[in-house]
């Protein structure tokens, strides 16, 4: 039996959460819905004029480790911080969530990481992100008895922008396969897709045995106008495709299977932050857990629903017991 369910890795990132009216785009140059990559002057700029926020520890990979732990899931997760105030305070949030922890802190260089998202009231983040130390992030971080005790390694498409996180990535999935495990990614942002098209279609059929990318992501990748031109194209490419669609829920390919998963309902949405995090949380737990494809994809729309229906990309009410009460046993394998 693996030590882990799931190993994260990604950019180690304190989120800095702040409420912005629509101009605030136009106002700073930013493309609504994406996630553009910052210097630390324009970080510190960022900072001085946008209103106050609230600081919570985030990162992709690290929301979604957040939410295999609310399911009940063991998890492990690598990612840089520095050795100041914010990189305690993320490194004491993951471990106090339950999630293993031992990525050593730089000492020296850049601080720990942080994105300002800019929820506006249609609840749409847009994201600006200093990656700080989380660019350090390197191959001899990726600590090998993990990875071998880890039933899916989880790893962010974002991970693709600093070179030497690159090489980490490309590492813990070879020593994934090595020891008989799984790879998963998530294709992260189109933005990020659109940098990295032909690496990340070679990751896809290559290197990767889980994937999961929303609507837009997966469209960009296959530069098509279709979602279901890109579905058919990404079909066969690994052995299990997860896509989300918003409001439409998901659909879940892998062979011949399709499965067609319902949107949870939500009385309101209040911030789409971590939405594909979470869903890739639930995804995965339920993978990991011996459930049927579309019950491990109603799994990750029930840990997106209670993502979105608060400020905050990290699960504020305990997932297992929502799945417990949704679907209880009934679904495993």
């Amino acid at each position: 039996m693996s030590e882990y369910d799931v190993l994260g890795i990604g950019n180690a990132i304190v989120d800095v959460l702040v409420h912005a009216d629509e101009d605030v785009h136009e106002r700073e140059g930013r493309i609504k819905g994406s996630m553009q990559l910052i210097h630390a002057e324009v970080a510190n700029a960022l900072y001085e004029r946008l209103p106050p926020g609230v600081e919570i520890s985030g990162g992709s990979a690290g929301n979604t480790m957040a939410g295999i732990a609310s399911l009940g899931g063991r998890g492990a997760y690598f990612g840089k911080v520095a050795t100041d105030q914010l990189g305690q305070v993320f490194a004491h949030d993951m471990r106090a969530s339950g999630i293993t922890f031992q990525s050593e802190p730089s000492t020296s260089g850049m601080s720990t990481g942080r994105c300002f998202i800019l929820v506006t009231p249609d609840a749409q983040r847009t994201m600006n992100t200093y990656l700080g130390a989380g660019l350090e992030l390197a191959p001899a971080d990726i600590k090998p008895d993990i990875v071998a005790h880890a039933q899916i390694t989880y790893m962010e498409g974002y991970l693709w922008d600093p070179p030497l996180a690159k090489e980490a990535f490309l590492t813990a999935a070879r020593l994934a396969h090595e020891a008989g495990q799984r790879v998963s990614l998530t294709l992260s942002d189109s933005f990020c897709v659109e940098r990295h098209r032909m690496e990340f279609l070679d990751l896809v059929e290559h290197h990767v045995d889980i994937l999961l990318a929303n609507e837009h992501e997966i469209i960009s990748l296959y530069q098509t106008d279709s979602f279901e031109d890109a579905l058919e194209k990404v079909r066969g490419k690994c052995e299990v495709t997860a896509l989300t669609r918003s409001a439409k829920g998901s659909v879940i390919v892998s062979g011949d299977e399709v499965h067609i998963i319902g949107a949870e309902p939500v009385e309101r949405v209040v911030d789409t932050t971590g939405a594909g995090d979470l869903y890739a949380a639930g995804f995965l737990f339920g993978l990991t857990h011996g459930y049927a494809l579309a019950e491990a994809g109603r799994i990750g729309a029930i840990a997106a629903a209670e993502v979105i229906s608060h400020f905050g990309a990290r699960p504020e009410t305990s997932l297992s017991e929502l799945v417990a009460s949704a679907i209880g046993e009934k679904a495993r394998r």
